[in-house]
């Protein structure tokens, strides 16, 4: 699983082979023995040929094998729900069977993407990389802005054939749609209906945003979706400065402390008293894309 969010890691028995059918051997021995009648005049008696002189040599047929071509395993649909937890979403592949999307589930397919078929006359193009179409078909299932999508509890990860499933010719990936409830859990998804676009809508984050449940750099403060308790609420996001590199603490947290202040006190509508925070990334999520930081006001 490959991922942006905090907390998230990066968000990637041989099956039977079917045993030639043995050859089928068929032998045919022909012998002729050939009788020289002759008259029965005389004294003189039948002669018999020599059989050894008749020996012919054995026929062997060489049939080919038959091997019945093995059918690689359907690929998953697209809009299948499964019940996974956030500790199963690090893995490459997935063994969970789907389960009826109006029962309890936490990950829904939004996406299913096949490598280019190839011929000898045409060269192989680069496969589609899951770590490159899954986050684009999340930004169009989900709508919003960029933002919009940040401050959501939504992510996307991903998965694989198993090694038994490659070894009978599958040739796959799929992108499974999530919403983190806490660090460590997943939020259960809706039973009915569909969450395409839901994040055009003005009041989508008050149910699928991130809060927390104390100020963002005290001990109780813990990320929860908004849809839970929770006392802060993450309301706008900075984008920061830098390339590859880290750019150090001091100069991410310095970077948005001007911007959210000015930001909160629009927020609280001009109030010449109000509380507000600034959560920065760190090291780690500078490394996995996450070039910007969250602005927070009590909730």
């Amino acid at each position: 699983m490959r991922s942006r969010t905090p907390g998230r890691v990066g968000r990637p028995p041989v099956g039977p082979v079917p045993m030639p059918a043995p050859v089928v051997v068929a032998v045919v021995v022909a012998v002729v023995v050939a009788v020289l009648a002759s008259g029965c005049t005389g004294g003189s008696r039948p002669s018999t040929s020599d059989s050894s002189s008749q020996s012919t040599t054995p026929e062997v047929s060489t049939a080919s094998p038959t091997v019945s071509p093995t059918t690689p395993p359907p690929a998953p649909p697209r809009g299948a729900c499964y019940r996974l937890s956030a500790r199963g979403l690090a893995r490459r592949s997935s063994t969970a069977p789907a389960v009826p999307c109006a029962r309890l589930h936490t990950a829904r397919t939004i996406y299913v993407g096949r490598p280019a078929a190839t011929t000898d006359a045409t060269p192989s193009p680069a496969p589609a990389r899951p770590a490159t179409v899954c986050p684009g078909k999340l930004a169009g299932y989900l709508g919003g802005s960029a933002t919009d999508r940040h401050l959501s509890r939504f992510d996307v990860v991903w998965f694989s054939p198993t090694p038994e499933q490659s070894l009978q010719g599958a040739a796959w990936f799929r992108c499974d749609l999530v919403a983190f409830d806490r660090s460590s859990t997943l939020y259960p998804l809706p039973r009915s209906g569909s969450l395409k676009g839901v994040l055009a809508h003005p009041h989508a984050l008050r149910t699928y945003g991130r809060c927390a449940t104390a100020a963002p750099g005290t001990k109780a403060f813990g990320l929860v979706i908004c849809a839970r308790s929770h006392s802060w609420r993450a309301f706008d996001t900075v984008s920061l400065p830098g390339g590859h590199a880290y750019p150090g603490v001091s100069k991410v947290r310095a970077a948005g402390v001007g911007v959210c202040k000015s930001r909160a006190r629009t927020e609280s509508g001009g109030a010449l008293r109000f509380k507000w925070g600034w959560e920065w990334p760190s090291a780690e999520q500078w490394g996995a894309g996450q070039h910007y930081g969250y602005c927070w006001v009590p909730s």
